[in-house]
């Protein structure tokens, strides 16, 4: 079993937030390697929190964005099972980093499991008509592929986190990793984004008006 030192565990606990027992631990299984020891305090934090997901939620606060210009405004309701958690620096964070996301890439739904079933069918008849006769014939294993990227672009949880430069992380990536963190239930309950002008048809003189601003 590799030596551990004190400085070792310190600098896997700084980049993780585990205890120290457990960040010692981790390095002891993985012979002193720090990015093997994120990933096991990482599999094994996942597996303890899905022993938790009866916990009720009902502690959190409600992350606010309002973008530049005041045009574009987003809430997200962000849920924990404790107050302590709730006013944690981390979770008061990842609350309005969220908003921003929500601002941003305008999701739809929260999750896979609220998108309609009438709106799935209608995506998978708007897919199917985008195939050609070939590649019709092979619509069931085309179709899976098309609609999970409709998912991605539409589900909160399934979007890319907007603060992530290498683009592989997701919003649930997110929430799981500070879930592990906390070592609660940590879940998005809610989010609400508001556009000015959303919705209403303008009239002709108010594009105008929007077409000379924007040419000067």
């Amino acid at each position: 079993m590799a030596n551990i030192s004190a400085q070792l565990v310190k600098e896997l606990r700084d980049k993780t937030g585990a205890g120290m027992m457990d960040c010692k631990k981790a390095l002891q299984e993985c012979d002193g390697s720090i990015d093997a020891a994120i990933e096991y305090l990482r599999k094994k934090g996942l597996k303890d929190l899905s022993k938790r997901a009866g916990k009720v939620t009902a502690e959190g606060t409600v992350g606010i964005y309002v973008h530049h210009g005041s045009q574009i405004a987003a809430m997200v309701e962000l849920n924990c099972e404790t107050d302590f958690v709730a006013r944690g620096e981390d979770f008061q964070s990842l609350a309005k980093d969220l908003a921003m996301q929500v601002a941003a890439m305008n999701p739809k739904y929260l999750s896979e499991e609220d998108v309609p079933e009438s709106v799935i069918e209608k995506e998978k008849e708007i897919l199917l008509e985008q195939l050609d006769e070939k590649k019709k014939a092979m619509a069931d294993k085309i179709i899976p592929g098309r609609l999970k990227k409709f998912f991605d672009e539409n589900c909160l949880m399934n979007q890319i986190f907007v603060k992530d430069e290498a683009g592989k992380v997701t919003v649930r990536d997110v929430v799981n990793e500070l879930s592990v963190k906390t070592g609660e239930k940590v879940v998005v309950r809610r989010f609400v984004r508001f556009e000015v002008g959303e919705g209403i048809e303008k009239s002709e003189d108010n594009l105008a008006q929007e077409v000379a601003a924007l040419v000067g």
